[in-house]
């Protein structure tokens, strides 16, 4: 079978089911695992992202938007020639990829017709349950349901775990940096079972923008810092970029010394195997424990030393 996945985390399912080399396309996102990077890319953003603030990338799409455009284009003729079987797609975040209606469009001109395979993940549940679905699509059952039962072990293991700690703190996390956006979806799930009380936002429902204001009203104990995509170096960079937001977040790291910054791209932002990472992640920042140290390439603990340009280690 021939394979085009457009979105991360269905790659990464891909990968897992030891199905990597039936790939044929896939998005410009997709960087995991490493070996599948050579693969061809189907998808061109319209926004450069790469080296452009937060800021300005959310202006960039707010200006496309409200003009009717498109974010991101898909490069017909490497997707014709790729001839895929099946192209794995998704309608959960028209900022994330192409829209299933492009998809459709390009797709009636091939000469044979795909099967497209829509994934609208919005809770740990539904990504699990994505996995079958993807394992069924590409003839891999078995696979897929022992992937499947795996994670949902790992779940029920951090759920036991957490389930009798005495205190649950206040947990707000940003997936933002400027203008702050609550983090939605799957992640108050996460924070709830990592045994924390999440405070803004609300499982299955998608993030939104706020202020420091709101922030403070909220009262949260520690912050999560996980901007949609980003690295941990990423996120230190533009932080430590002298300016108003710079300003800003030395002024709320004063105020909640507990502020982490995660590796968002792979444990946070997209729907896939990795997420349940991200879980064990936030049960080691929420309730440390002596004998599993944090992991700094996985988070790093902000202080004014290191939004000065100090070293994460």
């Amino acid at each position: 079978m021939r394979i085009c996945s457009l979105i991360p985390g269905a790659t990464e399912v891909i990968a897992r089911l030891g199905l990597e080399h039936q790939l044929v396309g896939i998005s410009h996102e997709c960087d995991f695992p490493p070996s599948i990077r050579q693969i061809p890319t189907m998808i061109e953003p319209l926004i450069e992202v790469e080296h452009t603030t937060s800021t300005r990338v959310d202006q960039q799409v707010k200006e496309l938007v409200a003009a009717g455009h498109q974010l991101y284009r898909l490069n017909e003729m490497a997707f014709h020639h790729a001839r895929p079987d099946l192209v794995l797609t998704q309608d959960l975040c028209h900022v994330c990829s192409v829209t299933p209606d492009q998809l459709t469009r390009a797709m009636q001109s091939l000469s044979h017709q795909p099967e497209m395979l829509i994934l609208s993940p919005t809770t740990l549940h539904d990504v699990i349950h994505d996995i079958e679905r993807i394992a069924k699509a590409v003839g891999a059952v078995p696979k897929g349901e022992a992937l499947a039962a795996d994670l949902q072990s790992r779940l029920d293991r951090i759920r036991l775990r957490t389930k009798a700690v005495g205190l649950r703190p206040r947990v707000l996390c940003l997936e933002w940096l400027d203008p702050l956006y609550v983090a939605g979806h799957w992640v108050p799930e996460m924070i709830n079972l990592a045994g924390g009380h999440n405070v803004l936002g609300s499982t299955d429902r998608p993030s939104y923008q706020t202020t420091w204001d709101e922030v403070a009203a909220a009262q949260p104990d520690l912050i999560i810092v996980m901007p949609c995509g980003y690295s941990i170096d990423r996120t230190l960079g533009e932080l430590r970029r002298a300016g108003p937001l710079h300003d800003a977040w030395q002024r709320a790291q004063k105020s909640w010394p507990d502020m982490y910054i995660v590796d968002a791209g792979s444990y946070f932002s997209r729907p896939g195997p990795r997420l349940i990472d991200g879980v064990e992640l936030l049960a080691v920042i929420l309730h440390p424990d002596p004998d599993h140290p944090l992991d700094h390439t996985q988070a790093i603990k902000l202080n004014a030393s290191l939004l000065a340009g100090d070293s994460a280690q």
